[in-house]
């Protein structure tokens, strides 16, 4: 799509981490071409007055908002918004991330962990001795439990692509929600029967004062004894000390964690050197440049257009 001379013309504020905008300019200059936008990229010594847009990610010099007052909307690099709705500052709409190679990234990350568990690979693996293990078979997947805590955009990617692998998936979500071959369940019932059911149990909740350690002693006991968590969602949703001490009682069998209440992980956390924890270095989604590029300024045309923003935050809720 050739540029739509008649557009006027937008200045847009990438407030990222600098390092970050090296992987962004080309995607992003493409990606308002193919829109038709025409875009003037601000810098520190544009006048605040004088922005449309922010595209933002935690980690950059921008933390007071006040200035922006004609920015019609702050458009997030990260699918969590944690760092960034709290801000009282903030009065223009936020919209969060939603990418869809992002999901793909996610879906991957999480079916090669839950495959890995499922299968006992660890054993195999790690278990090169001159042992014959043979024993050691699996069930199938259609006689395992897997339980996805969260049926956001990520939750619902990842539960189905479980599903499709025959596992029996339940998810769960605080507002009652409907996926094709999913058991879906809500509430504080749904939440521990979910957790009765979890051989494996897949957190993907966004990081909101509701969801901080979720996962604490109590819950934590209602998994069937050897459960397995894998963690890709948010650090803080799990109790470390409850998580530790679990670990130590046998209740759960193993923890797979990409997130953590301090990154990187300190080099003298438990978690490191425990047994029964695999530490991944927040890598199980990753905005892609390319792909985020083309959502952001999908959604500055549809602003411009008088369409509602895509993925916009509900500031009550906190995602």
């Amino acid at each position: 799509m050739s540029i739509a001379r008649g557009n006027p013309m937008q200045t847009v504020l990438f407030a990222a981490p600098a390092r970050l905008w090296a992987k962004y300019q080309a995607p992003l200059a493409e990606a308002f071409r193919q829109a038709g936008l025409r875009v003037q990229m601000a810098d520190a010594t544009t006048p605040p007055e004088t922005v449309d847009y922010i595209i933002f990610a935690p980690g950059g010099l921008l933390a007071d908002f006040t200035p922006y007052r004609r920015t019609r909307a702050v458009l997030s690099l990260w699918a969590g918004v944690e760092r960034i709705v709290t801000n009282p500052s903030l009065t223009q709409p936020l919209a969060r991330m939603v990418d869809p190679a992002l999901s793909e990234g996610m879906v991957e990350w999480v079916t090669g962990h839950v495959l890995r568990h499922h299968l006992g690979l660890d054993a195999h693996i790690l278990g090169q001795d001159g042992i014959w293990r043979g024993a050691l078979t699996p069930p199938l997947a259609r006689e395992r439990n897997v339980a996805i805590l969260g049926l956001g955009e990520l939750g619902r990617a990842a539960a189905t692509a479980l599903a499709s692998l025959n596992f029996r998936v339940t998810g769960w979500s605080r507002a009652p929600r409907e996926l094709p071959g999913i058991r879906c369940l809500s509430g504080a019932a749904g939440l521990a029967e979910t957790l009765a059911r979890a051989e494996i149990l897949v957190t993907l909740l966004p990081d909101t004062p509701e969801t901080e350690n979720l996962l604490n002693a109590a819950t934590l006991a209602r998994l069937p004894r050897g459960a397995v968590i894998i963690n890709p969602g948010r650090g803080r949703l799990i109790d470390d000390a409850a998580l530790l001490a679990a670990l130590d009682a046998g209740q759960i069998a193993h923890a797979t964690l990409d997130v953590f209440r301090t990154e990187p992980l300190p080099p003298d956390h438990p978690f490191w050197a425990h047994p029964g924890v695999t530490v991944t270095p927040h890598i199980a989604a990753e905005t892609r440049p390319a792909s985020a590029a083309r959502v952001v300024a999908e959604n500055i045309r549809r602003d411009l257009a008088g369409l509602p923003l895509l993925h916009l935050v509900d500031r009550a809720r906190g995602y």
